[in-house]
This record gives C-alpha cells, sequence and structure tokens, in this order.
C-alpha cells in the first residue's frame, strides 16, 4: 500500500513539474524587436514598399479570415469554429481605437512572429502564428506598411466564444509550451532559389499546413504527418494531402496543372470547391506564376506514393455493382451524363472528368458526397470569371442512390475504388449541416 501511495505522489510530482516546464515555456517566449524598427509615426512609406506588402497579404489571405460577411474589409468580426469553441478576427484597419492606428512597426512584429498582442496577451493560434512566426523581418516591414494605408473603420472587437479553460491565458501558454517555437524561415543551401522561396510561401505566409497537417486532441500538428491530410472539423471538409499523389500531391509531370488550378480555380482534370475556393478567389490566383511554381517546386519535392486503400479495395467495389445496367449507371445516365459525358471524360474548363479523377478516387469520401448533396461552384477568377456549378442533389437523390451512383462512377471507365454505402451518405450529409 505503501509503495502505492509513493508512487502516486511520484507520478503527481512529475505531472506537475511537467505542467510548470510547459507554461514556463510557453510564457519564457521573450518577443525580440524587429530589426532596425520604426513607429507608426515614421517615415513616408514608399510606394514599392506598400505594394509589396498588398502582395503580401493577398499571399497570407489576410482579408478573407479579417472581413466578416457583407463587413469592411480587414476590419474583422469574422466567426472561425473551432473544436474548442468560435473566435473572432480582429481589425486590422488604421483605427486608432478599435484597430491597429496606435499599433508600432514593433507591436505588429510581437503579433506576427511571437504571437503576442500589443499588451503582451498571448494569441490564439486560430490566427496562425505558427506559421507566420517563419516571416522575415523584411516581409513583416512591408506588410506593416501596407496595413497601415488601411482607411480606419470603427468596429471593436468580438470576444471569443471558448469554453474554458481554453479561453485562459495559461491554457495558451501551455499549449505554446507544446507546439510554438519562434523561427525565421532559413533558406537551405543545398537547395534551389525556387525551392527555397516556395517553402517560405508554403511554410510561412501561405499557411498551407494550417488545413492540410493532421492535428491532435489540443489542437497542435500531429508529429510526422506535415501535409498529411486533415478532416477539418468545425467545416466538416477534408483538405486532401499535399504528399500523397493519389490526392492533392505536386507529381513531377502535373506541376503546372497544379499552378493551373491555384490560378483559375479549374484545370483539365480538377475544379477547386469548398473552403479551398475562398483561398483561390482571395489568395492564389494574384500570385504570380514564379511563387505558384515554386510552391509546387517545394510540394513536389516530398511527394509520396498514391495511397493503396482505394485501389487495394477496388475490386469489391466492382463487384458490388451490377454491372452496366445497375442501379447506379441508370442513376448516372439519367442525372450526371449531360454535364460529365457517358464516358466521364467531362468537359474542359466547365464540368471536370470522373473519369481518373483524383478527388474521385480517394479512400475518403466525404468532399465527394457533400458536392453530390449540396452542389457547388467553383472561385470566380480572373481567368474563368463565370464558372459552371454542380446542383444539389440532396432533395433529388435517397441516401441509397446517391450511394449506388458514386459506387459506380468509383468504378466506371477504368476507375477502382471502395464502394460507397448509404451510412456513408448519412454521416456526411449530416456533417454538412
Amino acid at each position: 500500500m505503501r509503495r502505492w501511495l509513493w508512487g502516486g505522489v511520484l507520478a503527481l510530482g512529475l505531472g506537475a513539474t511537467v505542467l510548470a516546464v510547459l507554461l514556463w515555456m510557453g510564457w519564457r517566449q521573450a518577443p525580440e524587436p524587429l530589426p532596425a524598427a520604426g513607429s507608426a509615426s515614421g517615415p513616408a512609406l514608399s510606394v514599392d514598399q506598400v505594394s509589396r506588402g498588398a502582395y503580401l497579404a493577398r499571399v497570407g489571405n489576410c482579408a478573407a479570415c479579417h472581413t466578416a460577411q457583407g463587413g469592411r474589409p480587414y476590419a474583422g468580426g469574422r466567426a472561425i469554429d473551432t473544436p474548442f469553441g468560435r473566435v473572432y478576427s480582429s481589425n486590422l484597419t488604421s483605427d486608432p481605437a478599435t484597430g491597429l492606428g496606435r499599433w508600432t512597426e514593433d507591436d505588429f512584429w510581437q503579433a506576427l512572429h511571437h504571437g503576442r498582442s500589443r499588451d503582451g496577451r498571448l494569441l490564439n493560434p486560430a490566427f496562425p502564428y505558427v506559421e507566420y512566426s517563419r516571416v522575415t523581418p523584411e516581409d513583416a516591414r512591408d506588410l506593416w506598411a501596407f496595413l497601415r494605408t488601411l482607411p480606419p473603420v470603427v468596429r471593436e472587437n468580438t470576444a471569443h466564444e471558448l469554453a474554458w479553460p481554453y479561453r485562459t491565458q495559461w491554457a495558451l501558454a501551455f499549449w505554446r509550451g507544446l507546439y510554438f517555437r519562434p523561427a525565421v524561415w532559413q533558406s537551405v543551401p543545398d537547395q534551389s532559389s525556387q525551392w527555397n522561396r516556395g517553402g517560405y510561401l508554403v511554410q510561412g505566409l501561405g499557411h498551407c499546413a494550417a488545413c492540410h497537417t493532421p492535428r491532435d486532441a489540443l489542437g497542435g500538428y500531429r508529429s510526422g504527418a506535415e501535409f498529411g491530410g486533415y478532416h477539418l472539423p468545425a467545416q466538416s471538409w477534408y483538405a486532401p494531402s499535399l504528399k500523397d499523389l493519389g490526392q492533392a500531391g505536386v507529381g513531377a509531370a502535373d506541376r503546372e496543372e497544379w499552378v493551373r488550378v491555384l490560378k483559375s480555380g479549374v484545370g483539365a482534370a480538377a475544379v477547386v470547391t469548398g473552403p479551398m475556393a475562398e483561398v483561390v478567389s482571395q489568395s492564389t490566383q494574384y500570385l504570380s506564376l514564379e511563387d505558384l511554381r515554386a510552391m509546387a517546386s517545394y510540394l513536389a519535392s516530398s511527394s509520396d506514393a498514391p495511397g493503396r486503400a482505394a485501389a487495394a479495395e477496388g475490386a469489391r467495389g466492382a463487384a458490388a455493382l451490377a454491372g452496366p445496367s445497375g442501379v447506379g449507371a441508370q442513376l448516372y445516365e439519367r442525372h450526371c451524363s449531360s454535364c460529365h459525358g457517358e464516358q466521364g471524360r467531362g468537359v474542359l474548363g466547365a464540368y471536370p472528368p470522373l473519369a481518373g479523377n483524383r478527388a474521385v478516387l480517394m479512400a475518403q469520401t466525404g468532399n465527394l458526397v457533400r458536392m453530390v448533396l449540396e452542389g457547388g461552384y467553383s472561385p470566380s477568377t480572373a481567368d474563368n470569371p463565370r464558372p459552371h456549378g454542380m446542383p444539389p442533389f440532396r432533395l433529388v437523390l435517397r441516401d441509397d442512390e446517391v450511394a449506388s451512383v458514386l459506387s459506380y462512377v468509383r468504378n466506371a471507365w477504368g476507375n477502382s475504388a471502395p464502394p460507397i454505402v448509404p451510412l456513408d451518405v448519412l454521416r456526411d450529409g449530416a456533417a454538412a449541416h
């Protein structure tokens, strides 16, 4: 009994020590001033600096999160759902009372690089300072120069609606102790300048990992799973793997296609939908071709062979169909073939092909089910100003019919993937509401 008692005391002591160390690590990250920092009342801004900053704001997709629906640009107030509650973006305009009008360049660097507000409070990591910490001082100055030019908008910041203890500063300190270490991007000497530029954009302002990397129960990135794909819990969409060539990985042969999709929203074999449509609409369509190609180069260097789960079970999918005259084939002919073609080849620039389409064949079928049930449009871009859309079939097809037609599509025209069952449709359809 005494041995058990002492063991319990030791375990509690170790746990308390670990907690104290993590809290200390979370708080001890004392902000360092931005090298050669100026202030909000500093020298006049150059046109080139503001222009560079505006471009960087596009790279970071800042307006998307910091603009409420129907609200003024950059004035904040957009609700962002997380597994821990709802957070609201802040006002980035130059209003001195409710925005950044009284901030200095150093204050901005503290938020961007250290995840701390002007008054020293720890910021919620829904603001992706884990990635923004990698932004160079030069780019931080340019970005700040652009934000200083935003016209003032009076809008008080909305308080976050987070469950306890996630709304507390000590919980944020604990999280930072586990997951956050400020570090500016360092170029890799034995890689090309294009690769390094791509890595800087992907890992930094582009914050691609924020959606495409799996997270653990506390919202931290899972070790060793970078860009491995993630089910966005608050949005019920799956952000596909940027490594797996069977999902959204970039292969050596399809880099230009990847660039085309991020520039226009459509490609020969893909159409952007869901949350990524907003990213293309607000951010990537404005990026230079050089930067998009650099991002493709960086991601291509770590791409893996396609996941084998779907292909391995493809025979079962084919066996589940009742041949070309089955229910799935009949439903496809009635509802889908007029746009996607009898052989699933689609129409270039309008309707994506279904034959050989990676989004159709992925083992994760939630996005596919949602598109059939909810429909949707690709983003409107300069290169594709009038995108085609897909109507919703939620009120047209029963769950078993959705399962049948998708199982057919996943195993017709040379496709091979496991069938979808009505329970999958019920689950993914309910998650969409």
